[in-house]
């Protein structure tokens, strides 16, 4: 830490700085918490932030905090306000620092400016309003403000009121012993696949420790984001961590249960894979629908304005929450099921709640849609398209067909493309040809689906169609053959599968668009695979055969998204966020 004189010198201080070091402006008069200048100055996700009376700039941003400290010397020594023209005529903190965000956001900077809720952050003028600034710094307890901050404002119930009130001290605990997220992510992985380890023995021992050894992965779960907030510890890897883990975590258990049931004389891997396609199913419509909303100019609908109502009433809020079945009630009612009962009760209760839960938010989503009118944007159309996952298939047909005009014409071609593709599936003798023949007629509406800028107001839709068609194709089939050990094998290619759809997600949720369409090409995109299994099912039917390829369809498209995923997340280019997600 080096002072200087003023800001002219401040300038020249900061040049002499390695050019990959984060630097910071402090006016040496500030007051305050020493949290409010973690939160201003250490916050890794932001280029350039600030505090009243403090200012830092990451190694990007550090050319644009020179030139504007440069540009600005003489102006903040005679007193005069930086602004930029046709702004409000002065800053809010008149210090340097504040004056120097200013001019920075006039260049085009983004400054962040974190909400400090109680906390202070000052520069007093004179002894008066020093001593007032002093008193209330005194008076707010930093630390009891920063372990409050470490936990997520919107949660679960379950989490809220079983798990945060500890956990927080527990990510504390491992703060002060230099202990980061990215290795209580681990840490929560690793349980959770014990926990998997356990239940696959299929016995009650082995049931009651994996009950447990869920609900602690889960305190650890709630530990490394938490760990996070409260350190401030955000980087790439953990973004990819945390926004994959928590799905690896769940679908290893699954799979766990469904091993242990064999085990026990009881085959539930329909039931396993049945699950796995139904979460995975809400969390696209969640995902979908968000996107395309991230940025719609609208008007309130009236079921908008009617749910703002319902979360002033306390009570209210609650029972919401809890009727999605988030991810804290799941887990725990997983967790006490598979102790007291048998894995086929789990995935029947699971099966219920998730669906009663789908019901209840895409009911919710559907009402939302058709009573406002919203002007979605190219960004929200470009958003679905890449959820929508099309692959060379439906993209021919996309550029050859003339778009279908129609408000709710995508949606219902999609809709009607999963219909036949898994009426097909479930209706038609197994492996007849015309098995193969709803598979061509899904690709051609899936193309159709996809011709036109998804902007229509249930054109959210798509996205949830194709998951389902194919998620549910793939189940269908393999349950329907006799093939040994086929639905085991589909269920590790719908996880190979839905890892890229969520990787997808969570790339464009951190801005930075979705995988290379190279990927999506090579991996055959929905239809392309929706189709291969069809033509598999058909040639290979009731042989042994078609476990092997579904096999080995699952390893291939596993190493090619898992590759480009990991190297994705761990460039330069990946977002520096820890995901704080849906409750789902």
């Amino acid at each position: 830490m080096q002072t200087a004189a003023d800001a002219g010198d401040a300038a020249t201080l900061l040049a002499a700085v390695p050019a990959g070091r984060r630097v910071a402006l402090v006016d040496p008069r500030f007051v305050g918490h020493v949290h409010a200048l973690r939160l201003g100055l250490t916050d890794p996700r932001f280029a350039a932030a600030t505090v009243p009376g403090a200012l830092t700039a990451q190694p990007e941003a550090r050319g644009a905090l020179l030139r504007a400290l440069r540009r600005t010397t003489a102006a903040v020594g005679a007193g005069a306000p930086v602004v930029a023209p046709d702004t409000d005529p002065a800053p809010d903190d008149r210090t340097v620092p504040g004056r120097i965000a200013v001019a920075l956001e006039a260049e085009g900077t983004a400054v962040k400016r974190p909400e400090l809720g109680s906390l202070t952050a000052t520069v007093p003028t004179d002894a008066g309003a020093r001593a007032t600034a002093e008193s209330a710094r005194d008076g707010v307890d930093d630390e009891a403000v920063r372990l409050r901050s470490a936990v997520k404002a919107h949660d679960g119930f379950f989490t809220t009121f079983a798990i945060s009130p500890y956990s927080r001290y527990i990510a504390r605990w491992c703060a002060r012993r230099g202990l980061t997220p990215n290795q209580v992510t681990t840490a929560s992985l690793i349980t959770a696949l014990i926990a998997a380890g356990a239940a696959a023995t299929g016995t009650r021992g082995g049931y009651v420790a994996a009950g447990i050894l869920l609900l602690v992965s889960f305190v650890l779960d709630c530990t490394d984001g938490q760990l996070a907030r409260y350190s401030l510890q955000y980087s790439t890897m953990g973004a990819w961590l945390d926004a994959t883990f928590d799905r690896a975590k769940e679908y290893a258990y699954y799979a766990g249960l469904a091993i242990g049931a064999v085990r026990g004389g009881d085959d539930v891997w329909v039931l396993a894979l049945g699950a796995m396609v139904l979460q995975a199913c809400r969390h696209v419509v969640d995902f979908s629908f968000n996107e395309a909303n991230h940025d719609a100019v609208a008007n309130t609908s009236p079921t908008a304005a009617l749910s703002d109502k319902l979360d002033s009433v306390g009570w209210t809020v609650w029972a919401r929450r809890m009727i999605v079945l988030p991810i804290g009630e799941r887990w725990a009612m997983i967790a006490v099921l598979t102790a007291l009962t048998t894995p086929r009760i789990v995935f029947y209760a699971l099966l219920i709640g998730c669906a009663l839960a789908a019901c209840y938010t895409t009911a919710g989503r559907l009402l939302r849609s058709l009573t406002r009118r919203a002007s979605r944007t190219d960004r929200a159309a470009q958003a679905l398209a890449d959820l929508a996952d099309s692959g060379t298939l439906a993209q021919g047909v996309a550029a050859v067909a003339p778009g279908l005009r129609g408000a709710f014409t995508a949606p219902a071609v999609a809709l009607l493309g999963t219909l036949v593709m898994i009426g097909g599936a479930l209706f038609l003798p197994y492996g007849s040809p015309l098995t193969v023949a709803a598979a061509v007629v899904y690709v051609v509406l899936s193309g159709l689906a996809v011709a036109r800028p998804l902007k229509g107001a249930l054109d959210w839709l798509v996205p949830p169609f194709f998951r389902a068609a194919e998620y549910v194709t793939i189940l269908v089939l393999a349950a329907r053959s006799d093939a040994p050990h086929a639905v085991p094998a589909a269920f590790g290619l719908v996880s190979a599968v839905a890892y890229h759809h969520y990787d997808t997600v969570y790339r464009i949720r951190g801005g930075t668009g979705a995988p290379p369409q190279w990927l999506v090409r090579t991996i055959g995109g929905h239809e392309g695979r929706t189709a291969l299994v069809a033509v598999l099912a058909a040639v290979l039917t009731h042989t042994a055969g078609f476990t092997t390829a579904l096999t080995a369809l699952a390893v291939a498209v596993a190493l090619v998204v898992l590759v480009e995923s990991i190297r994705f997340w761990v460039s330069s280019s990946a977002p520096a966020v820890h995901d704080e997600g849906e409750l789902a």
